[in-house]
């Protein structure tokens, strides 16, 4: 089995890690969860992180052969669509974003012909499915909880986890987004640290205050020093722990924005006869935290 070479691009102003991972011998490449900027005061878009992203794939001289997501995020705009279209590759999500595009579509009540097949993506993932990045043999893992739809792509020995797991000392991702599970989250966390104890495990995010962002730490580190795990809590003393603490959590500042971007697969709406696009808010359907 080729593991890959992992590349992380940190951004700072949404607490998120973008990844690109290659396999050496042929060179071909994957993006994960490319971040589109998007400044909610002037309302402005720009891709400066998606434009890092290509820089190094083309500096590099990688073949990229999929852009990938791991789940509809909450905290940034997904680059997915713009890097599809400087690139040609590919996108790819999880199946089960179906159910995520159908929940948000009665939040925001956008009209009864939103697309919410999925058809925004080239390829929906289901769990178990498999597929190559040159001699890199990629699992895809179903590990909702966070959300729906979440999945865990395992590349050789590197899994990206998305919002599932943050690094131990921060412990693992909240669970109380609509559709999220704290009870799914637990079994999926369970899955993903039953993988080999050397397995790469990079996240999707990183707040510790404190320190210099982090991004990967191995299974074995997880189960020995995840704050959340390491004294193997039962599935009721988890479920207490992250419930607690997800009540205490605002909602992130970009989720009501980025959701409408990301189930249309990292594009803004439909444009408006004025040829400009709009964002809007579901008034009172969150209660303020």
């Amino acid at each position: 089995m080729t593991n890959p070479i992992v590349k992380p691009f940190w951004d700072e102003p949404t607490g998120s890690w973008q990844y690109v991972f290659h396999d050496p011998d042929t060179m071909k490449g994957a993006i994960v969860d490319p971040v589109l900027d998007f400044d909610p005061l002037a309302g402005a878009t720009s891709t400066v992180n998606a434009q890092r992203l290509l820089d190094y794939v083309r500096e590099t001289g990688i073949e990229l052969v999929w852009i990938l997501d791991t789940h509809p995020h909450a905290d940034h705009f997904s680059a997915g669509s713009w890097l599809k279209a400087q690139t040609g590759a590919p996108t790819a999500i999880g199946e089960k974003v179906t159910d995520v595009q159908t929940l948000w579509q009665g939040i925001y009540n956008l009209p009864d012909d939103f697309p919410t097949d999925g058809r925004q993506w080239d390829r929906l993932f289901a769990d178990g499915a498999e597929f190559m990045v040159g001699n890199v043999p990629v699992k895809v893992m179903f590990s909702p909880g966070h959300t729906l739809a979440s999945i865990t792509y395992i590349a050789g020995d590197a899994a990206f986890v998305h919002d599932t797991l943050m690094m131990p000392d921060s412990g693992t991702s909240r669970a109380d987004f609509p559709g999220g599970s704290s009870k799914a989250l637990y079994n999926s966390i369970r899955a993903i640290l039953s993988l080999p104890a050397q397995t790469r495990v990079f996240v999707g995010h990183d707040y510790a205050p404190d320190r210099e962002p982090q991004c990967a730490a191995t299974v074995a580190e997880h189960r020995a020093s995840n704050i959340h795990w390491k004294d193997a809590p039962s599935e009721a003393e988890y479920r207490a722990v992250r419930d607690a603490r997800d009540m205490t959590l605002p909602l992130p500042k970009l989720m009501l924005a980025a959701l409408q971007v990301n189930i249309r697969g990292g594009r803004l709406p439909e444009p408006e006869k004025n040829g400009r696009s709009y964002l809007k808010l579901p008034l009172n359907y969150f209660e303020s935290r």
